[in-house]
């Protein structure tokens, strides 16, 4: 159940602390592993964090589900309410076709592009992979260029890397 109005919260894992903002919309922004709490802190109150409570009891659920995907746990996503109420249409459509990406595999920005319904736009796929507000729900590190490379990732790439081996995948380290 998602809290009443907007909370956020943080918790630590192996790669780091994690945050989460969740309000009756639904999930409106998960932070990737940062090195301290404090960075965690201050990019969840940028983002539509200054109308939010810290109220981690309130989002412990999604977090504790965050925590075990990133520590290589299979967990379906795909019952999370998701606060886009900022997102494009093609946005939307982007990042609904990346959550059908399977864990442990990858595809590529023009597979996503085709499935978003705009198959000569894989640069503004790429373009909406930068914008997620929601990693790891939108498995936005199983996208890759085409041929395999790794592409970018706002979480960084060695970060990007990690995730995928969590998952099982093997990707090219060149």
């Amino acid at each position: 159940m998602l809290p009443k109005r907007l909370a956020w919260g943080t918790r630590k894992t192996s790669l780091g602390w994690i945050g989460v903002l969740a309000g009756p919309e639904g999930v409106a922004r998960v932070v990737l592993p940062h090195r301290s709490e404090r960075s965690v802190k201050a990019e969840l109150c940028q983002s539509d964090g200054s109308e939010a409570v810290e109220d981690a009891k309130a989002v412990s659920r999604l977090l504790n589900q965050l925590a075990d995907s990133i520590e290589g746990k299979s967990v379906d996503f795909s019952s999370w309410k998701l606060d886009w109420s900022r997102a494009t249409p093609f946005q939307r459509r982007v990042w609904n076709a990346t959550r059908r990406i399977p864990r442990g595999q990858t595809r590529s920005y023009w597979w996503v592009a085709v499935r978003a319904g705009s198959p000569r736009a894989a640069r503004a796929v790429g373009q909406a992979m930068g914008a997620n507000p929601i990693p790891l729900v939108v498995p936005c590190h199983r996208v890759l260029r085409t041929g395999g490379g790794i592409g970018g990732f706002g979480g960084g790439l060695e970060l990007k890397r990690e995730l995928l081996k969590v998952e099982g995948c093997e990707i090219a380290t060149a």
